[in-house]
Parts: C-alpha cells; structure tokens; sequence
C-alpha cells in the first residue's frame, strides 16, 4: 500500500494506466480501514428504518464546495442519480458502482486543484468597459446599435440573439470570483422599464455558457446592478435585451432614426478576481497558517509550496480539523491513522509536503465516513441527528455552530432543535432546500424536458420558462418564510409575479423582471401550485395536454392517492391535435372498459378541470389545432394572423369518485379543501421521505397522523409542519 499510488489523477508517471485495478481494490481496503468501528455495510437485521444513503450527486457537490470553499459545478461529471418514492436522496435507490468511485476520486483531485494556492496570486483586474469596445457592436453590418462620439454609451434596440453583446475585450487569465457593475436605462420605453439578461461562459458555439440573471433598466433614468460570478479562464459575459424590435426590423429604419423602445448600456465595470488575501480562504481551510515558500521550476511558472517543519506532526493537526468537517463529527487519532499512513508513504516517496497531503485529502474525501451517511439504529445521536437537519434544510454539511451544539449533546433537546430550525430556515442556505424539494414533489427538474410546438405557442420564450420556475419556488419561500397555511398550495388569493408572467396571465400592473407579491382577481383562475404555468408546463408535451397526465399528477402530488399502475396491453390516448376528435370523447369510450373505468374515474376529473390551460399555462376557452378543421376559427393578434386555429371548447366539469360534481377547477379546489387533513398528510409524507432518505411505512401511520394533529391546531402552517416533522421520532431515528 505504501508503495502504490491508490489514487488516479495522483501520479503521472508511466505506470499509471496499469494501476487502476489494483487502486481500486486498495482503494477499498483504505476507505474501510478509515471507518471507526470497521463495519461499512449494516446488515438487513440491524438496518432501521432508512437504509444507509450515501450522499446523491447535488448533496456531494455542496458538501465538497462548502468543505473546501470552491464553486464547482460537477453536476455533468457525476452520474444521474436513481429515483424512489418521488425523491432521489432515498437510500434504497442511491447504489454505488466501480465507474461512480472512480468519478469521485477525480472529482476530489479537481476540487483540490482548485482549493489549493500553489501559484502566485493573481493579478487583480479592475476596469471600465464601453459595448463600443466589444466585437459585435463594431464587426455588425446591420445598423442596430446607437452610439456617440461624445461618451462610452451604447444603445441596443434589438432582441435578436446574434445582436447580443458579449464583453470581448474582457476574457480573464485566471479563474476565480469577479464583481461585475452594469450602468443602464431604457429609453423611448414610454414609461416602462426595459428588461435584459445576462449571461456568464465560454462564448463559443460549443462553449457551456449560463444565465446570471434577468435584470431592469429603469426608463430613463440609468441605475447600477452588481453582481458576484465564478469565471473561468476565459470566460465573459453576454448581454441581450428582452422584448424589443428584431434586427431586420431595426435595420430597416437605421438605429438613429429608430423611435421604439431600447436599452441604453453607459459602461461595465470588472473587478477581480476577488480574493480577501493570499493564499484564499479555500488554501487557508487545508493548511491553516502554514507558510509558504516559492519553488521556481525549470520552464515552467514559478511554485509556491507549503512548509512543515514537522510534516507528520502537521499532518495529523491538519487532517483532524479537516476530518471533523468531512466526517461531520469528532474525530480521534484512530479515525485519522490510516489517513496519515497514506501521508507518510508519499513523504518517504520523496513527494512535497502539498503533493502528500492531497493524497490523505483525496482519501478523506471518498472515504465511506464522507460519502455515507452512516447512521445507527434507534435514536440518532446528536452528530448524526445534525447531519439529518443539515441535509434537510441546507443540502450540504452541518456548520460549525450545528457540530458544536452535537459535540455538547445539546442538539437533540426540544428547544435548541426549534431554535435552530428557525436559524437555518432564516439563512440563505435554506434556498438550497427550497429549489431541490420543489424541483422534486412538483417534478419541475422536467421543466426543460419539452419544447413547446413553435407554430401552436409561438408566445413562448426563455423568460416566460425562468419566470415560470421562478414563481414556484418564490411562492413556496413566500408560504415558508410566514408559517402561511399548507393549503395556499391547493388555493390561493395571491402568487409571485414578474411582468412576464402576469401577462401571460392576463394579470394587469405588473412590470419587470422582478417578482412581487401580487393579489390574483377573482376572475384569474389562478392561485396554488395546480394552477401555475411550471407544473401545466410539465404535465403536457409541446403540442397537447393530457388530462391522464395531469389527473394522476395531482393524485400522487397533491392529494397523496396514486392510482394503480395501468392495465397490460391498454394503448395510450393521443389527442387529435387537429379537432377530429376531442381528448373527451376519446376517454369517454376509454371509460366504458371496465378495466379501465376504476383509475380513470379517479384520474380524469382533475384532469379534466386542468384542460383550461394549454401547454404552457396559459388560460384557454377553446383547444388550439395546428391545421384548418371546418369548425376551425382563424386567430389574429395585433393585427397578425397566427399560425394556429381556434377548435372545440373546452369541457372542464367532471365528478369525483364521491359524486361531488364541480364546473371548472375553481370548484375543484374548493372541493378539496373540505380535507384539509388529507392534503397535510400527503405534504408530511413527502416531507419525511425527503428528510429521512426513506418513505414511512404502514406502521409508521400513527406517528405522520401525530404530526398533522399537532399542524392541525396551528391552522396548517407550513412552517410549523417543519418543526413538527423535525420534533417527531420518524425524523430522530433511523
């Protein structure tokens, strides 16, 4: 063992290919020996409840990023991770494999490789830019672009994609955070703000670029934003407006001449990459106050390498801090020995202090004590109890005040766990849970998993998508942060809207990108996660809704009763986009099979009362057809002929399985509020089998009625349904 390298990306030598099944089988040899007590895998007998769970992909990436202070994204190196009862943290559903070990082996050399300072540090780069400097606004044949001779100011009137401006003569040499200020103002926007976006990367045909943020400029009036993004080497930033004229349009009439609206950019400053001092505090969370010393190489930049005057001694000081955090709990020399072993091999090597310590730090981190959480059966302990309310609430590893509370056995106590329940769903960090348990209990990760028929939707756009996803996830902190009750979920008197949105909603006053809590007309149809354009977005394809589709949604989310798996050999529906045959005759004669009429006397109602809105939300009295029927009603807006038809109306009254009839979803909703219960046991369900990597069992029944008893004389608050899933034994045992 000491003579082998155990790690991939450790050793460059011409040996290296050869050893990678050996490593494997040290490798396992070496993690086992890390873990105190020397069982890795619990039997079946003594399992508990929730099976063992290693971390799942996202909860790995925020708990390496906040244990070595980087921004990493490892969301495309890592594997997709497996799915069970609607959550991917389940444990029976997060395997492992060689080919996953190995990714975490290279995952950990990457995020060390950024962690540790072994260069000089970095110029720092502090500038103004002009879009008069940049590549587009000087190379374009088309006159879309308004600029002086006088001052930096450059006016963008055109929306088109290959009109954007990207910050060329910005492309930094190192990686790191930068500051960017934007000055900017609409102009000839007739009162109204104008939107843009901005986004961050590789601005290449093939490079990975992301969305920082859609941003306003006031009418106007110019006003700073400032925002805070991780660059690689490299990499820039693009600008585009939201909305204005197309560059033909702009084109034709000359950008100086042109009188609609546009977005005047008067500079962009840059600064960074930021760093409080040298090396970063990702450097300083490894090797503390260590020195350092410059090791010029021959040909290459000069080095920086960390001093030990005593590298075993250090060694060991080093890797227990290191492994308090990654093993989430106190540490003694036995939990750290094998990890030293490792340390002391490298160093008889003849290997630097640095290169010896990366290979304990590798191990550390794909040792099962940092992948799993290793859990025993019964009443958790206070260690383990913080990791479960880190990765509840937070999606990464418990901070220093959770372990020091674990280490004084304070933390299981009632009080000090509603008291830090409240800290950790006051801190930013709670938006982490907020966007995951969304993304998962709505299915909103499918967000992207359609495109919606551009002929059939042409109104569509990016923002409309961001804004979407965006009023969710608002609407559900907006329920947290006030202990607003539950049933805000199902029916609502407000949501959270940006301009874009409550156009699409047909929702007057409402301008700009920013989201606002906005009261809903009575007459608006909306209200509740039901009715919000994100989840109708996901429960149809790009051409048709399907009220199969959205019924057994709204069982297995809302009210927590999924049908039964359908029959073998039963087709499914596919509506007659044309208007032949509407989706209501056709599951009509769908329901006059007795095998089929069970669920779909369950399913279609809801579904049915969701045909009022189209594939991406918007509200409808009559199906869109993508070709003339002889029913058919041509379409016209603003004076445009639109390249889809006006069909059938919709249908949308149906009954439930208890008689209860209802005309519109208006009605539906109402109807399920007469079980408030219902809908809290259904979200207490979810929220145990997300917090807890298990779903509750039939005998655990008595204990999810305990919890919504104790919501219940809390007016269903949901910020309360937290604490009561938190105090209960189901969260405090394995």
């Amino acid at each position: 063992m000491q003579n082998g390298n155990i790690l991939p990306g450790l050793d460059s030598g011409p040996h290296r290919q050869g050893r990678v099944r050996g490593r494997w089988l040290i490798f396992y040899v070496t993690i086992a020996a890390a873990v105190a007590g020397g069982d890795v895998e619990p039997t079946a007998a003594d399992e508990g409840r929730a099976a063992a769970r290693r971390l799942n992909r996202l909860e790995y990436q925020n708990t390496i990023c906040d244990l070595l202070g980087v921004k990493i994204d490892f969301q495309e190196m890592l594997p997709p991770d497996s799915s069970a009862d609607g959550f991917d943290n389940v444990g029976e559903a997060l395997h492992t494999s060689s080919f996953l070990m190995e990714r975490y082996l290279e995952a950990a050399r990457i995020a060390l490789d950024r962690a540790i300072a072994n260069l000089p540090q970095p110029p720092t780069i502090q500038k103004r830019y002009s879009l008069k400097e940049t590549h587009q606004v000087k190379s374009t044949t088309e006159n879309v672009f308004r600029k002086s001779d006088d001052d930096a100011r450059v006016v963008m009137f055109s929306s088109s994609p290959w009109q954007s401006a990207s910050l060329s003569p910005f492309y930094p040499p190192d990686p790191g955070n930068y500051r960017f200020r934007i000055s900017a103002a609409g102009i000839q926007s007739q009162g109204q703000p104008v939107t843009y976006r901005v986004d961050a990367g590789l601005m290449l045909m093939t490079g990975k670029q992301h969305l920082v943020s859609y941003f306003d400029a006031p009418p106007d009036e110019s006003v700073v934003v400032e925002f805070v993004d991780y660059m690689d080497a490299r990499n820039t930033i693009r600008i585009l407006p939201y909305g204005l004229a197309s560059a033909q349009e702009v084109d034709k009439i000359g950008a100086e001449q042109f009188d609609g609206p546009g977005l005047a950019i008067d500079w962009i400053e840059v600064e960074g990459p930021l760093n409080e001092g040298w090396p970063p505090a990702s450097h300083r969370l490894i090797f503390g106050d260590l020195a350092q010393e410059s090791a010029p190489l021959e040909n290459q930049a000069a080095r920086v390498e960390v001093v030990s005057s005593d590298p075993l001694v250090d060694a060991e000081r080093l890797l227990r801090q290191f492994c308090r955090r990654a093993f989430r709990r106190t540490v003694a020399h036995n939990d750290v020995a094998p990890f030293i072993q490792l340390v002391k091999a490298k160093l008889d090597e003849g290997r630097s202090f640095e290169e010896a310590m990366r290979v304990g730090l590798t191990a550390v981190m794909v040792s099962p004590e940092f992948l799993f959480l290793l859990e025993k059966p019964g009443t958790l302990d206070d260690f383990a109890l913080a990791s479960r309310l880190s990765y509840f609430l937070w999606r990464t590893m418990p901070d220093d005040e959770l372990l020091t509370l674990a280490e004084q056995t304070e933390l299981h106590r009632p009080e000090t766990l509603h008291d830090q329940v409240e800290r950790m769903l006051n801190d930013p960090r709670s938006q982490a849970f907020v966007r995951d348990f969304v993304g998962q209990w709505l299915n909103l990760r499918d967000l992207d998993f359609t495109m919606p028929s551009h002929l059939l939707y042409p109104e569509f756009d990016d923002m409309l998508k961001e804004s979407m996803l965006r009023e969710t996830e608002l609407f559900f902190a907006e329920i947290l942060t006030h202990d607003l009750s539950l049933t805000n979920f199902v029916a609502s008197d407000f949501s959270m809207l940006n301009g874009r949105l409550a156009r699409h909603y047909g929702i007057p006053g409402v301008a700009g990108w920013e989201f606002r809590r906005t009261p809903l007309p009575p007459d608006s149809h909306r209200g509740g996660v039901l009715t919000m354009a994100s989840v109708l977005k996901i429960t149809a394809n790009g051409t048709y809704t399907s009220p199969v589709i959205r019924g057994v949604w709204v069982l297995e989310r809302i009210l927590g009763t999924p049908p039964a798996p359908p029959p073998e050999n039963v087709a499914s529906l596919v509506p007659d986009i044309r208007g032949a045959t509407t989706i209501r005759e056709l599951l009509g004669k769908h329901r006059e099979d007795e095998a089929c009429a069970g669920c779909h006397d369950e399913i279609d109602p809801p579904g049915f009362a969701l045909e009022n809105f189209d594939v991406i939300g918007g509200w409808r009295d009559r199906y869109r057809l993508s070709g003339w029927t002889r029913d058919a009603e041509e379409v016209t807006l603003n004076g445009r002929k639109m390249p889809y038809y006006n069909g059938a109306k919709v249908d949308p009254s149906d009954v439930l399985p208890d008689g209860r009839a209802f005309r519109n979803v208006d009605e539906l909703k109402l109807l399920y509020l007469a079980d408030k219960d219902q809908l809290a046991r259904t979200l207490t369900e979810k929220l145990v089998t997300y917090s807890t990597g298990a779903a509750p069992r039939p005998e655990d029944q008595l204990r999810i009625e305990a919890i919504v008893a104790r919501v219940r004389e809390q007016n269903y608050g949901f910020r309360a349904l937290i604490h009561a899933v938190v105090q209960d034994e189901l969260f405090q045992t394995k």
